[in-house]
């Protein structure tokens, strides 16, 4: 009976362990971690069925200790590399659910990128994932280099203000394939001798928000200049660098690049694109020591998410562009419930950027970091059920 006693506390105890365990790894909200969640749920049932046959308390005893030294050796942190003499390139561009303030317009003819803020002048990543991953990276004590379309541009004045004298911005538009070049020349001759560690793929672009029939070519255009073959270029251009130091290529994307999500086939098939590529060349410069890192945030407010006259602007834009015959068989009305509908959700996105900039770090310095970590928040779900 006393022995009896002695496994039921026990088994209490082996339970809190790896249901705890289990709680935390879907309290880190993001998807990567849910194989080893499931892993975790599964042994937890398979010890429940165990000392539900009475296990003796001495073989009890040595499950709880196995057990607490597999937790403890899985929750404890490995420590990050040491970040003194590291570099890293930043680049930037507008985001789904970030966009700076201008008008954004793909010319049909020749496929130029044409932005414009308030006051005529062109637009950088003033804000976002990076603006916020430069400040912290340069906080962290890193060389930083971030591109933005506007050396003289609020988002530019506001880092140059916050951040110390080891931040460097370029002037960089992903699309201009001489710009990128030039950004790799102006980074070797700031370096010198020294090594760049990173880069950080930040650039995404997408307008529209509607079904792929009624979406515009100039929007899958869009989205495929800049979120593939802009990305494209930048990392072919820094991949000798970052062979040479066997360092980190971190790239932003994003779930609609992995789900078919209604609304967003333009933008989703970019990122369904690009994912393909940093896939083949992880696996390609494998032996060369380079580590690829492929994030995918959702719903974060950013730039003009919560921006009601913008997105006015974006669906005056589509009615205006749409073929009559199409406009009629689908109707206005619904048009106008997709954008309501995507607005008042968009305002309840998550305004802590926090977890994606952490991950960004974690890319970057972990001895061995994750392939590919994915952020669906409930803002997702709420959107999709509605529609």
């Amino acid at each position: 009976m006393e022995d009896f006693a002695v496994s039921f506390w026990i088994y209490i105890g082996v339970m809190s362990v790896f249901v705890g365990g289990a709680v935390k790894k879907f309290l880190a909200f993001h998807i990567g971690a849910m194989p080893s969640v499931v892993a975790w749920l599964g042994a937890t049932l398979l010890l429940e069925r165990l000392c539900a046959l009475c296990m003796p308390a001495v073989l009890a005893r040595l499950v709880l200790c196995v057990s607490c030294w597999l937790y403890f050796t899985w929750a404890t942190p490995k420590p990050f590399l040491p970040v003194e003499g590291k570099a890293v390139f930043i680049t930037a561009f507008f985001g789904l659910l970030g966009f700076p303030n201008h008008d954004v317009l793909w010319d049909h003819k020749d496929i130029v990128l044409k932005s414009k803020d308030t006051n005529g002048n062109l637009s950088g990543c003033d804000s976002g994932f990076g603006n916020a991953t430069a400040k912290r990276l340069d906080a962290m004590g890193f060389e930083v280099f971030a591109t933005v379309l506007n050396l003289d541009g609020e988002g530019a004045k506001h880092l140059r203000r916050v951040c110390s004298s080891r931040l460097t911005l370029l002037q960089v538009d992903i699309t201009q394939p001489q710009q990128i070049e030039q950004a790799l020349l102006d980074t070797k001759a700031k370096l010198g001798m020294r090594d760049l560690w990173g880069l950080v793929n930040n650039a995404g672009w997408c307008v529209n928000v509607g079904d792929a029939e009624l979406s515009l070519m100039s929007n899958y255009r869009g989205c495929m200049e800049v979120n593939f073959f802009g990305t494209l270029t930048v990392t072919r251009t820094f991949l000798p660098l970052l062979r040479q130091s066997k360092g980190r290529i971190v790239t932003i994307s994003s779930p609609s690049g992995e789900h078919p999500f209604p609304c967003l086939a333009s933008y989703g098939a970019s990122k369904a694109a690009l994912n393909l590529f940093i896939n083949t060349l992880r696996h390609e410069q494998e032996p060369w020591g380079v580590k690829f890192s492929t994030i995918l945030p959702s719903a974060f407010k950013t730039g003009q998410s919560s921006n009601t006259e913008y997105w006015e602007k974006q669906y005056k834009n589509l009615i205006q562009n749409l073929p009559p015959s199409l406009l009629e068989e689908y109707g206005e009305e619904y048009l106008l419930e997709t954008k309501e509908l995507f607005q008042s959700h968009a305002k309840t996105a998550n305004e802590d950027l926090s977890p994606v900039i952490n991950t960004i770090v974690d890319a970057l310095l972990s001895p061995q970091p994750q392939c590919k970590l994915s952020y669906l928040n409930i803002f997702i779900s709420f959107f999709f059920h509605n529609y």
